[in-house]
């Protein structure tokens, strides 16, 4: 898998890049504000390609004493820069697109629907290329070639439709319409990620729920301190104590077998007898004062 996903990333990467360059040149020549905006929204989407192409290497690196949890997030960062990318692509676009309604300009309609479906037939070639794939960034890329494509099919019908009627506004609300396109997607894109920096508990795991499925296990009477996080949206990890009585080792097999069941497959397990007293309890109450307590003990 990873060899291909490179290199279908580096394939989509070189189509898209030289197409956006060619793009808006063909945008100046044909006057058109809309081939212009989807150039922006390609040159983004080759620059994100590219980030993703080098931080997705980056993020198969194993895990070592510098990065003990891996490098996976170098792929979330990568879907950061890409996203922020294309945020502030989309609004110059909507700039000028907005100028241009004000101050309408001449449009060459047939150079247009060259370009339109030129755009359309490489897009769709790229989006083929990487159409396999499951990391948050090789997703990203996907989504990116098929709109790219979808930008272009619209482009291309309004091309058609100025050509035969001379409505000239036509072509910046397109250039507006791919433009919100693009700025809805980053923003959505946005959050996502910075849920997973902000160590929020993943998508579809329920904690009490969870507690409840790992309380009803044989032997275990309680569970606290569960602590849940996403490493790069697809791999979970999860810190918890169990209080039971009973054989460890069998305890904590099925604990991981609960838990792999709700999507997390690594797990500290922290076991506790029922009268032994959890010491972090205490310093929930008051940090300051654990911490000096700690200090006495030594």
């Amino acid at each position: 898998m990873k060899g291909k996903t490179e290199k279908n990333i580096l394939i989509a990467f070189l189509l898209n890049l030289s197409f956006s360059v060619i793009e808006f040149i063909g945008g100046i020549i044909t006057g058109s504000v809309a081939i212009i905006s989807d150039s922006v929204h390609d040159l983004g989407d080759a620059l994100s390609i590219g980030t993703a192409f080098f931080l997705e290497r980056k993020s198969k690196k194993a895990p070592d004493e510098k990065y003990t949890y891996g490098y996976m997030r170098y792929s979330v960062l990568g879907s950061i820069i890409t996203t922020v990318i294309l945020l502030f692509g989309s609004l110059a676009v909507i700039y000028n697109a907005v100028l241009r309604i004000i101050t309408p300009t001449e449009i060459n309609y047939d150079g247009m629907i060259i370009f339109a479906v030129l755009g359309a037939l490489i897009n769709f070639a790229a989006a083929y290329f990487t159409r396999e794939g499951d990391s948050l960034n090789q997703k990203a890329v996907n989504l990116h070639m098929l709109e790219d494509v979808l930008g272009w099919v619209v482009v291309l019908l309004g091309a058609v439709i100025m050509r035969f009627t001379d409505i000239g506004v036509i072509d910046p609300l397109m250039s507006i319409g791919v433009a919100l396109f693009i700025l809805i997607n980053a923003a959505k894109g946005f959050k996502e990620v910075l849920d997973i920096f902000l160590e929020k508990t993943p998508d579809g795991i329920d904690i009490s729920e969870l507690k409840e499925h790992l309380t009803s296990i044989e032997g275990v009477s309680e569970v606290h301190h569960i602590h849940i996080r996403s490493i790069d949206g697809y791999n979970n990890y999860i810190t918890l104590h169990v209080v039971a009585r009973g054989d460890g080792h069998e305890i904590k097999h099925k604990v991981r077998e609960e838990l792999s069941e709700h999507g997390i497959n690594h797990a500290t397990i922290e076991l506790e007898d029922e009268d032994e007293h959890c010491h972090e309890k205490e310093c929930h109450v008051k940090h300051s004062e654990a911490g000096h307590h700690h200090h006495h003990h030594h």
